[in-house]
């Protein structure tokens, strides 16, 4: 169907003639709800259901979404879009089938993994039905996955799907009947994750010399879930129920999959031979901060296939309901080697951890990202052999934090900096300015105008501000190392329940767990 009407004048007639041919295709093929369907305008975005004449309305007065030219919320399906595919599905999945069982096939991983790769390694053998020449089991599985992944299905939809094809195909096929069957099938294709037991007052990670721990001495609280009635003392019953789980993601494999890919490699190399070099800042490869790294690291900047990465992390309520007592941490990792088109894309933001509990960690943040920091002292200290598909050889791969992204009470979290209190600028520190409101009890800082240049007008605006004219410089930022002598002798004490008593105030709480890396 013509989408060209979509970028017409609302009040033309070839724009009036396109909205009741969409409402009729609608009508015809979308799946109402009580005679509601999905409103495309510029105010609803598909985000709300409206009769067929509210949506009329709607299109008429605000316009319809010039991108919606895929009008999948409305019955259309992906074979039937305005633009087709680059290639059939289960071709693009057939051609690499042969090289990921090849990747998947090399000693290390099948020493380790040998169940899983010699099932999958059955798997592209076994005919979708007796007599199928074209498909194997596997290669249907991975294009139906990657159909589901393009076009953003449900899972429920998407079992649905398979039970139709299962039914419509012949009695003797290996089609699997759910999603969960399908993910099984790709087991070894996923990278892996591990579960981290935690204390529940965020003391400790039950790893290491704690891992057959039963209660942490320090707090007491015992590792696991104690049955209704029972005590945490000694001789107590437990039920199989973690206190707490933290989810860590190991970068290590997720880096060496970044490799695995000969143009992804290609981009890994963008910030040395693939940009423009004018002396403009468009990416953090342009700072004065990656050149600083230059200088004092030149081992690390002789292959330009060694990572930056920007640490991003903030906490969120995943439900959207305000009135839900439940906090999420994620930790993600962005790759700054790629250009900026490429390194804020998802599919090259990597999930590193996910800390999950009905109260924020705050500072003891700090015992969740210990094993990240493991990982990234291991490749900056010994490096990772990892193969370089577009070179087609190993090389010692390493990696750095390069910067971290947060807002400010996150960053008071991993700092250990206090932002909540009179002296609440990390710059200015006790230099900070402040007023206390005398009625709301609320702070308020002052004094910003010695920010700006010596000379400026704004410096004499004594009514607009404080009736004070600033005439003072700005102080001067902490250096890496000024920080570091304020915290060295900081002890850390993790856990909810731990108080340091008698302890002098300080407004930074604590050595903060970057400064374990060694740059």
């Amino acid at each position: 169907m013509d989408r060209s009407w979509m970028k017409r004048p609302r009040i033309s007639e070839e724009y009036d003639n396109g909205v009741e041919g969409f409402l009729k295709f609608a009508k015809d093929n979308a799946f109402d709800v009580g005679g509601l369907y999905f409103c495309p305008c510029l105010k609803c975005l598909n985000g709300r259901r409206q009769c067929l004449d509210d949506i009329r309305t709607h299109l008429i007065c605000d316009g319809i979404c010039p991108t919606y030219t895929k009008w999948i919320w409305h019955g259309e399906l992906p074979e039937m879009s305005s633009t087709p595919p680059t290639g059939p599905v289960d071709e693009q999945v057939g051609d690499y089938i042969e090289d990921m069982l090849r990747d998947l096939g090399q000693e290390g991983f099948r020493q380790a993994h040998a169940p899983y790769y010699d099932t999958l390694d059955n798997d592209s053998k076994i005919p979708l039905f007796i007599g199928c020449t074209k498909y194997t089991r596997l290669s249907v599985v991975l294009a139906l996955v990657n159909l589901k992944a393009r076009f953003g299905w449900s899972e429920k939809s998407f079992n649905e799907s398979l039970l139709l094809l299962k039914n419509m195909l012949p009695g003797d096929n290996t089609l699997p009947k759910t999603h969960y069957e399908e993910k099984k099938i790709l087991c070894p294709v996923g990278m892996e994750y591990q579960k981290i037991h935690a204390c529940r007052n965020d003391c400790i990670l039950y790893r290491h010399e704690f891992t057959e721990l039963r209660n942490y001495p320090t707090c007491g609280v015992s590792h696991y879930k104690v049955s209704f009635g029972a005590s945490s003392e000694v001789g107590s019953t437990y039920i199989d129920v973690l206190s707490k789980v933290c989810w860590y993601l190991p970068v290590i494999p997720r880096f060496k999959r970044l490799f695995a890919n000969a143009e992804d490699v290609k981009n890994l190399t963008w910030h040395a031979d693939g940009r423009t070099k004018d002396g403009l800042l468009r990416h953090p490869v342009d700072s004065p901060q990656w050149k600083k790294v230059d200088e004092l690291y030149p081992v690390f900047v002789e292959d330009p296939r060694n990572l930056r990465v920007g640490l991003v992390s903030d906490g969120m309520n995943p439900f959207g309901s305000l009135s839900c007592n439940h906090s999420s941490w994620p930790i993600l990792l962005i790759i700054y080697n790629m250009p900026p088109w490429l390194c804020i894309k998802r599919k090259y933001i990597i999930m590193s951890m996910m800390i999950t509990d009905s109260r924020q960690q705050g500072n003891d943040i700090d015992v969740y990202l210990a094993p990240l920091i493991e990982d990234l002292t291991k490749f900056w200290v010994e490096g990772v052999d990892v193969y370089d598909r577009n070179a087609h050889k190993s090389f010692r791969l390493r990696a750095m934090i390069f910067c971290t992204i947060n807002n400010f009470p996150a960053f008071g979290n991993l700092s250990g900096y206090s932002v909540k209190s009179h002296l609440a600028c990390p710059i200015c520190e006790k230099d900070t300015s402040y007023i206390q409101l005398k009625h709301d009890k609320k702070t308020v800082y002052t004094r910003h105008c010695r920010f700006l240049k010596p000379f400026h007008p704004y410096r004499q605006l004594k009514k607009a501000f404080d009736r004070t004219s600033e005439i003072d410089s700005a102080p001067i930022p902490l250096s890496g190392v000024e920080v570091f002598d304020r915290v060295k002798n900081i002890c850390n004490i993790y856990g909810k329940t731990h108080k340091k008593d008698g302890a002098p105030k300080n407004i930074w709480k604590k050595r903060f767990i970057f400064f374990d890396l060694p740059y």
